[in-house]
């Protein structure tokens, strides 16, 4: 299915102007707002992982405002429970009938605050919907809307109070985008900027727009020499030495899909082997467990795929 010219020069331009507009309360690199349009086009979700103050809960509000689309958020607590998230079926007095009394996660952009705070058993809520895009209740089962987007935070230096997040529900994020400190020069400019009242970020989109943005992907191409190369990376991960549990299938196509998603933002119908180096640390590093030998020298997940990438060539065919 060939690309309309027209789509690719738009979403081009959006991403352009969703940073500039998502910049006037984030202040921050432009990568992490370009990171969350490629999820959305990628049908994605992304956990945003770095330490409180540095803008997590701001850049997710903001992007979500100039998707246009509804927005809800979940402060997890450690006594939330399921219900609270996905809803329950309540007596009517008035038609004394059971209906449902539909839960945040029943919107379009949904925000997981401090996600780890919450135990398995509350976070497992979020499994099905991540997944499937639909919530089973009481044996029925409802479809979320489209499109369906969860944007989760979380504190990775913080373990009081908190949860590991079951292994099933870390591979079902597309991306974990790492955000660190300020420069000093962005820093001054939020010192700046936050000492007088700030515009309203602006809705560049709905949710229409959204899902037709989403097709674009479809029409993207993608050589032999791509899946090769998509496989070559994730089949390192596995025989890495230093690696206990490897990338899986799903990080494969995880990775083909965000790169695809990728193309279209420079303009392109058409997947780069740079496309692939560029995301493969903001969708394998969280996905793959390292050997606890490896733990105990302070080595890191992202330093593998860093050497991954180093180790493993983009071969073309003859």
């Amino acid at each position: 299915m060939a690309t309309d010219p027209a789509a690719l020069a738009e979403v081009a331009g959006l991403v352009r102007a969703i940073a500039a507009e998502v910049g006037r309360a984030y202040i921050g690199p432009p990568d992490a707002t370009e990171l969350l349009f490629t999820a959305v086009l990628a049908r994605g979700h992304v956990l945003v992982e770095g330490v409180p103050g540095v803008a997590k809960t701001t850049l997710v509000k903001s992007f979500a405002r100039v998707l246009g689309c509804s927005f809800r958020r979940i402060q997890f607590t450690p006594d939330l429970l399921p219900s609270d998230i996905t809803g329950t079926y309540v007596l009517d007095m008035q038609t004394n009938a059971f209906i449902l009394r539909e839960g945040p996660v029943f919107a379009q952009v949904v925000l997981g605050d401090e996600i780890n705070r919450a135990p398995a058993k509350t976070q497992s809520a979020l499994l099905e919907a991540m997944q499937e895009r639909q919530v089973t209740i009481d044996g029925m089962t409802r479809p979320l809307p489209s499109p369906f987007l969860v944007l989760a935070t979380q504190n990775p230096i913080e373990h009081e109070g908190t949860y590991p997040l079951p292994e099933a529900q870390v591979d079902r994020f597309l991306f974990r985008l790492p955000m660190r400190y300020p420069s000093e020069a962005d820093e001054k400019r939020m010192l700046a900027t936050y000492s007088r009242p700030l515009a309203p970020v602006r809705a560049l989109l709905d949710g229409t727009d959204v899902v037709r943005l989403q097709r674009v992907v479809e029409g993207v191409h993608v050589e032999d020499e791509i899946l090769d190369y998509v496989l070559a990376l994730v089949n390192a991960t596995r025989h890495h030495r230093r690696v206990y549990l490897g990338a899986s299938p799903r990080a494969a196509l995880s990775l083909l899909t965000a790169a695809r998603a990728r193309a279209p933002l420079s303009g392109r119908d058409f997947v780069l082997p740079d496309d692939v180096k560029y995301l493969a640390p903001f969708v394998l590093a969280h996905r793959i467990r390292l050997a606890p030998e490896a733990e105990l020298e302070g080595v890191t997940a992202d330093a593998v795929i860093e050497e991954t990438l180093r180790n493993v060539p983009f071969r073309r065919h003859r």
